[in-house]
């Protein structure tokens, strides 16, 4: 079982240009998408988390459970969901803003057990810096550390969201030593600073950036680096690739049987050139239709890569 813990929400995607341009309303949040994500590519998985009772939440838990992710563990609350307003540039990258008070999701509490079998535990994106969830979610990372679970981060930064980018980075850099897996868009790294030698140094196995079109690079504590390059799509946009990205490391990684702290710097070459085509891949479908939309296994399997 691989659990993902972090925010479900609404993405209110524009249908046209300008400001007033209608929005469609679409689930979504890093860790929602990434669950999906997981569940489609075949990996048996768990959603941590606290989701409204209003109608979105109940559409959010809805595609979860036709996804076949198991939502035992999530929370519920009176309060309303998370909305992210999204704008799309001219090469279908994504920005937001995010209408966050005294919303559901915020309000995690962190659990006294995780599902029976978990074996890895992905985080990231808005729920690791609203409080007072954020600091449940890291009581939640540091106790699956100490566990020696495998965990997964990607910061995903939402630099509106961020009051103190000081403070941040300083509680970025408390986390790493509990981190296995550290993935990160090439964005995220310049935001935050630092190089990949100096995180695995403080703690994860392996770094992970993607750089869009331009591929993905891993780097591991043995010094090696490996790279492959982007897959070739007519992008329609960006949302959910990097999730995508994030399930299918965890997926391929425990199709490896990796899935331990030390585990991706055991991979080699060889392993860690298929992970990385297999992750492009997947990214790459998502990007080639609107919204958070992740690949099935079967469609993976007819580029004869999984």
């Amino acid at each position: 079982m691989i659990v993902v813990a972090g925010e479900a929400l609404i993405d209110l995607v524009p249908q046209g240009t300008g400001a007033l341009a209608g929005l469609r309303p679409a689930l979504g949040g890093g860790p929602y998408n990434t669950a999906v994500a997981l569940a489609r590519l075949g990996s048996p998985t768990a959603f941590v988390s606290r989701v409204s009772r209003d109608a979105f939440g109940e559409a959010l838990l809805d595609r979860l459970r036709g996804t076949g992710v198991d939502v035992s563990a999530v929370q519920r609350g009176a309060e309303p969901t998370t909305l992210a307003v999204a704008s799309l540039d001219g090469d279908g990258s994504a920005a937001y803003s995010f209408y966050v008070e005294g919303t559901a999701d915020r309000l995690f509490a962190a659990p006294d057990a995780l599902p029976a079998g978990t074996r890895a535990v992905s985080f990231g994106t808005c729920s690791l810096v609203l409080e007072p969830g954020a600091s449940a979610y890291e009581e939640l990372m540091r106790t699956a550390a100490s566990r020696s679970l495998f965990t997964a981060l990607d910061p995903n930064i939402r630099s509106g969201l961020i009051p103190d980018a000081d403070a941040y980075r300083a509680r970025f850099k408390s986390w790493l030593p509990s981190v296995s897996l550290l993935k990160m868009s090439q964005e995220d790294a310049e935001w935050l600073g630092g190089t990949p030698h100096e995180w695995l140094s403080a703690g994860p196995s392996a770094v992970v950036i993607t750089q869009g079109g331009d591929g993905l690079t891993a780097f591991t504590r043995d010094g090696a680096v490996y790279a492959v390059p982007g897959e070739q799509v007519d992008v329609v946009d960006t949302i959910g690739a990097g999730d995508t990205v994030n399930a299918a490391l965890l997926h391929g990684l425990s199709a490896r049987d990796a899935l331990s702290p030390a585990g991706p710097a055991a991979l080699g070459a060889t392993g860690w050139q298929e992970l990385l085509t297999f992750a492009a891949r997947a990214a790459a479908i998502t990007c080639s239709r609107p919204g958070a939309e992740p690949p099935y296994a079967a469609e993976l399997e007819a580029l004869g890569n999984v």
